[in-house]
């Protein structure tokens, strides 16, 4: 059934399938959509309803699996079916997500990236560069001077969505897809940045590269980044990157 119910003005709640819903906070992509969406996975995963199993935060949804034979069994979610008894449980929570404890609780970690810049580790600086009517240093400069918040987990484990790229380095994707990206690499692709965590085909303009691992299976939690987090660029030399290589 294509259940839906609005809730004020904070977000509405979508069936996704039946053990998943969605709820979506804003129709645009914003840093208050995102730190809404942050600020409900954290106090949602605190809270858990009985079959809770996990949340996925993107850009401006928050999609939230279940069991359905669990949600239904539960004694303390009310409704006649899993959309309405998850739904229900959620709405309780709503005004918790922008008290200020919340936010206050919810400041997000900077992450420190250090990058080497052009040359054979990123062969689209120079495009780049050509585009947005600028020198390849003035590109490093600007790329490495801003603040980016991560927006999307996806593409493949571990792989981070930036916003917060200068407006002068918003590139398209190259017309033909590499066969093969390092992973590590730095990329531009439209209004936003991010980073390959594995070795991948991919379309993005490749800038820099980066010896940090982006997802490693053995580590807890194996990615490095999450929704939320703020991420800065830091320019080394080759010699650098080959030492932390």
């Amino acid at each position: 059934m294509n259940w839906q119910s609005p809730v004020a003005e904070t977000f509405t709640i979508y069936s996704l399938c039946e053990y998943a819903i969605t709820l979506e906070f804003n129709k645009g992509i914003t840093e208050q959509t995102l730190d809404d969406i942050v600020a409900f996975h954290t106090l949602l995963n605190q809270h858990p309803f009985d079959g809770f199993e996990t949340a996925v935060p993107a850009y401006a949804t928050l999609s939230v699996f279940f069991d359905p034979i669990q949600v239904m069994q539960s004694i303390h979610l009310q409704g006649t079916n899993c959309f309405q008894r998850v739904s229900a449980y959620l709405q309780t929570l709503r005004q918790a997500v922008i008290s200020d404890k919340v936010r206050k609780d919810q400041e997000p970690p900077v992450v420190t990236i250090p990058v080497c810049y052009g040359g054979e580790f990123g062969p689209d600086l120079e495009e780049v560069a050509h585009r947005s009517g600028l020198s390849p240093n003035e590109v490093i400069q600007q790329h490495s001077s801003a603040m980016y918040r991560v927006y999307l987990i996806g593409f493949t484990p571990g792989f981070p969505y930036l916003g917060g790229l200068p407006a002068s380095l918003a590139t398209p994707r190259k017309q033909t897809p590499r066969a093969s990206v390092p992973r590590g690499s730095i990329g531009i692709a439209g209004q936003q940045t991010g980073i390959y965590s594995q070795n991948t085909p991919g379309g993005w303009q490749i800038i820099g590269r980066t010896a940090q691992s982006l997802f490693d299976v053995k580590n807890r939690p194996p990615a490095l980044l999450k929704v939320g987090d703020h991420v800065i660029f830091q320019p080394i030399t080759p010699d650098q990157f080959n030492t932390n290589d």
